[in-house]
């Protein structure tokens, strides 16, 4: 492998404070949004198997809206199509951030996740396709184990980090970005069947109203935005492409220069105003109407036996693993990017195991390719099930880890304590 000189840049290194700040509260805010997702995923799984579980369908598939806009949608559907702009809307406004200010700015720099991220968009596809075409399966979902739920996963590190390097945080975050920004586009670009033009020519009105008002004016108040973004939604939704993408540009929109007046970045300020709601309300009432499956024997031997699901089932769990550390390897060995010298590939090995919590996207993107209920059904407990084993290797792994760095700290003590607590090693005698 080639070695860096002293002018290459190094992947996550210390950052200045302002980054160190943001990079907090963003996972801080994740952190509790994993919690919240598992509990709804949870509740819903007990829902949807006791004896109750005909009164889920009933609330799940319970219709509202307006018909005459052609928005008289189910509960499931207004989750899924509505709340989850919110998720994709707080994702859009931070790849903003990423590529203007932060890491993604400098290709030098974020060559090992941007790589990473692609191949464990790639792999997992690829694993699908594998496994479910040799067996007289199809490709139709090919894209449910591409997507990296980051909330679930950053919910996981929160339970077990005690001295795990919080580089290993900020790699899972930049490289969920990218896994973002991946996951929208095959929404936009394959899951789109018909397109009414005059409702997306609207939505890109809508869009460029929005920009006028955000950068040339830099109109301020919420009252202005709100309005505005249910219309270009509206729009978006009945165009025919998923409504989901509307969140991600209005995001991308967002202004990164500081204000002014303010004296912050706006699209800092907007996503941490919007973060709350999005993980602590958008994801979980989504998860509590998507994950409801029937757990049964019947259920679980379709999986490993049907050439579909157990392909989605095995793209998240191997495809993900193989996927992610293969890329960080091809970007380590081909390229002038290196980690930063707070992390080890095994600490990588251990994200990319990690990376295959699916989960909230891939659920989103079975429901897309599988309109039919039976097939919907035994989807998302592959999902479920992938998302799951991973979840649990992945917890091992990182325990592992965590009890290596501990053991690394506590004889750091141990020296700090016998130089009488300075960082000036002993002089030998010799």
């Amino acid at each position: 492998m080639p070695r860096s000189n002293g002018t290459s840049r190094t992947f996550l290194g210390r950052l200045p404070v302002p980054e160190r700040t943001v990079v907090a509260n963003a996972l801080r805010a994740e952190t509790v949004g994993g919690i919240m997702l598992l509990a709804a995923a949870a509740a819903a799984l007990v829902w949807a198997n006791t004896p109750l579980k005909n009164s889920y369908e009933t609330v799940r598939q319970f219709h509202f809206g307006i018909p005459a806009l052609g928005l008289d949608l189910s509960v499931a559907h207004w989750t899924a199509d509505g709340l989850l702009a919110i998720f994709f809307f707080v994702a859009g406004a931070e790849l903003k951030r990423e590529l203007v200010v932060g890491e993604l700015r400098d290709p030098k720099a974020a060559t090992v996740p941007v790589v990473a991220a692609v191949g464990g968009m790639a792999v997992p596809a690829l694993v699908y396709g594998i496994v479910s075409t040799s067996a007289g399966g199809t490709w139709n979902g090919w894209a449910v184990p591409m997507a990296i739920d980051i909330a679930f996963a950053l919910g996981v590190l929160a339970v077990i980090d005690t001295h795990l390097p919080s580089a290993l945080r900020a790699f899972l975050l930049t490289l969920a970005i990218v896994d973002d920004l991946g996951a929208i586009t095959v929404i936009a670009l394959f899951f789109t069947l018909t397109i009414n033009l005059p409702a997306l020519v609207g939505a890109v009105l809508g869009l460029g109203l929005f920009f006028y008002l955000h950068y040339r004016r830099q109109v301020h108040g919420w009252y202005w935005y709100i309005p505005l973004a249910v219309v270009i939604w509206s729009l978006t939704y009945a165009s025919g492409v998923h409504a989901t993408v509307a969140g991600v540009a209005m995001g991308l929109l967002l202004r990164v220069a500081k204000d002014p007046t303010a004296g912050h970045r706006p699209v800092e300020h907007i996503a941490h105003q919007a973060r709350p709601l999005s993980a602590g309300l958008a994801v979980p009432l989504f998860a509590l109407f998507a994950a409801g499956v029937s757990v049964s024997g019947d259920t679980l031997a379709t999986v490993v036996t049907s050439p579909e699901p157990l392909g989605v089932a095995l793209g998240l769990f191997l495809g993900k693993a193989v996927g992610v550390f293969g890329g960080a390897c091809l970007a380590i060995g081909f390229t002038r990017a290196r980690l930063g010298p707070d992390l080890a590939l095994a600490d990588v090995f251990a994200l990319a195991v990690l990376t295959g919590i699916g989960f909230t996207v891939s659920l989103l993107i079975g429901e897309l390719a599988y309109p039919n209920p039976a097939a919907q059904e035994h989807i998302k407990a592959a999902v479920l099930l992938g998302s799951l084993t991973a979840a649990l290797v992945a917890s091992v792994i990182l325990r592992l880890r965590n009890n290596h760095y501990r053991q690394l700290y506590e004889a750091e003590a141990t020296a700090d304590d016998t130089n009488g607590g300075c960082d000036i090693p002993p002089r030998s005698d010799g």
